[in-house]
């Protein structure tokens, strides 16, 4: 089957699916749909197709694109309409985490499978409620239990909505803790020994000796004239 002829059935599966799939998913499903015919549909082809779709959509004419997020592709609003669909959907794409639920998430981002106990020793108060509203919003789900553990607590993972949610196709594709501390680091201040011995300070220099000059020629003054004045 030409790409030409295949193109559009990859779009039209993933504009209709309610959630993102994978290339080899595509692969099924338009082979499924076109299980009379001898040639089938390969994985290099859907990926192929794919290349040209999302460039087909990335040009400016459309508002929307194809993107690989949340586990696989779907269409995505771009960032430039996000002012616009906010007028539709009111609060719904306006929902923020609290300080403490992001950085509950992150935690559960870079050490998952983690549990509950794991997560409030390093950030050292109650989870709980953070844990609670972060099922509740889909983002964590419950993956089972660490059974090496005392009490088989429950374990936590990211959801394919948490993905979805920072558009990003894998927790691979987080970015590397190094990577984030390299960008707070500040460079320290290198300190000169010419510094310390700048021009600026001289006039200061100077002024500190002539006055101990002063005072030294002012004692000798004194002590002159005490012998002077003494009998013999």
């Amino acid at each position: 089957m030409e790409l030409s002829a295949i193109i559009p059935h990859i779009e039209v599966l993933i504009f209709a699916s309610e959630k993102p799939l994978t290339s080899l998913e595509i692969v099924e499903l338009i082979n499924n749909a076109f299980g009379f015919m001898d040639e089938r549909v390969s994985l290099d082809q859907v990926e192929s197709c794919l290349d040209g779709i999302r460039e087909k959509y990335a040009s400016e004419f459309y508002p929307f694109e194809v993107k690989e997020s949340g586990g696989g592709w779907q269409f995505l609003t771009k960032k430039d309409f996000h002012k616009t669909i906010t007028q539709l959907n009111g609060d719904k794409f306006l929902k923020r985490l609290s300080n403490a639920a992001l950085e509950t998430l992150a935690i559960i981002a870079y050490k998952q499978p983690i549990t509950k106990g794991e997560i409030e020793s390093i950030r050292g108060v109650n989870s709980d409620y953070s844990v609670q509203k972060l099922l509740e919003k889909e983002l964590i789900v419950i993956a089972g239990r660490n059974e090496k553990m005392p009490g088989h607590p429950l374990v936590y993972t990211t959801s394919k909505s948490f993905m979805d949610y920072f558009g990003i196709n894998t927790t691979s594709d987080l970015p590397k803790i190094r990577e984030v501390l390299a960008e707070q680091m500040i460079e320290g201040t290198i300190i000169n020994p010419e510094d310390f011995t700048s021009n600026t300070e001289l006039p200061f220099q100077e002024e500190i000796i002539v006055e101990e000059d002063e005072m030294i020629d002012k004692k000798d003054d004194e002590h002159q004239k005490e012998e002077t004045s003494s009998p013999n």
